[in-house]
């Protein structure tokens, strides 16, 4: 008798067929012409009101020692988050996940997700049944089941805070991708048209680029975003999905096992779905995402994310 996943899994098959094209703005990556940097990397920033620390920027860079800008912002973090692994080349957690767990766009909010979801992911990236991010893919494959497991008893202990505002807009600041896939301001780039995408943008860009968690994102999405991805959340308009509620419980804010969706980076939500619909994150529990993405458009992928985005984490 076959299993409940392995029954699943076959309506993964034709999904893969109808995969939406790759949208390109979810899945930024650092451009080879670069303006000039706004911040010199051996410019000395003073500590911030309420830290102690004062580094350069070049070395809030170190992805084996990050900052710890606010020490009494979160938990102690274990080695794993704060250093890393230079031997193994498993940089450290908190470099792109931040010591909150609330990230940048282009990595993912991982405060307060289940450890055992948290470890679930990374065995999924060890075995390459999870795919679309080299670096983690890399981490994945070194990284010892114990550190595994010290980061995912960490995060799960952080408490989620707000970090993204999604606004609704027409236009939009010319951005540009930097050093470590961030999308930025066009330095007097001007303003061009939204089009059909989400434009993800630091609330305070030298507070990010310093690793400093105090502030997130503003996520730009088209008029009108947030209602549909609403009405898509309860299962949309002739059942074309599935309500996000069944799983990920009545405010998105996770059930059992199943993580929480409420109050993440938009783009992150966005490369999740697309990634499941083309294949690329698969894994054990992957199936059960099937008939939710099987008929979204990336149309569909984009206000969910800004609808997700919107709420409380």
């Amino acid at each position: 008798m076959k299993s409940l996943i392995g029954v699943l899994a076959l309506a993964v098959v034709p999904t893969l067929a109808a995969a939406a094209e790759k949208p390109d703005w979810a899945f930024p990556v650092t451009e080879k012409v670069q303006p000039p940097p706004r911040f010199e990397a051996n410019r000395v920033r003073p500590a911030p009101s309420g830290s102690a620390l004062s580094i350069t920027r070049a070395k809030a860079d170190d992805m084996y020692d990050i900052p710890n800008w606010f020490p009494n912002m979160y938990p102690p973090m274990p080695a794993i988050v704060q250093y890393g692994n230079k031997e193994q080349q498993v940089r450290a957690c908190g470099s792109c996940h931040l010591p909150t767990g609330t990230g940048h766009d282009e990595s993912a909010y991982v405060a307060a997700l289940p450890a055992a979801y948290f470890i679930r992911q990374m065995a999924d990236y060890k075995t390459g049944a999870r795919k679309g991010s080299g670096s983690m893919t890399a981490i994945g494959k070194e990284i010892s089941d114990n550190d595994v497991r010290a980061a995912a008893d960490y995060f799960a202990s952080v408490k989620p805070r707000p970090w993204i505002r999604v606004v609704e807009t027409d236009t939009v600041p010319k951005t540009y991708v930097g050093p470590g896939n961030k999308r930025l301001q066009l330095p007097g780039g001007g303003d061009e048209p939204i089009g059909n995408r989400i434009v993800e943008i630091p609330e305070d860009e030298e507070i990010v680029l310093n690793r400093d968690p105090r502030s997130g994102f503003i996520a730009l999405v088209p008029q009108g975003s947030i209602a549909k991805g609403e009405a898509l959340a309860k299962g949309g308009p002739d059942g074309k999905t599935v309500a996000c509620a069944i799983c990920h419980g009545p405010s998105l804010t996770g059930l059992g096992e199943v993580p929480p969706i409420s109050g993440r980076q938009a783009n992150y939500v966005v490369r999740q779905l697309f990634s499941f619909q083309d294949g690329s994150r698969a894994g054990s529990w992957a199936p059960l995402m099937a008939q939710v993405v099987a008929n979204l458009t990336v149309d569909d992928m984009l206000a969910l994310a800004a609808y997700t985005a919107s709420l409380k984490p």
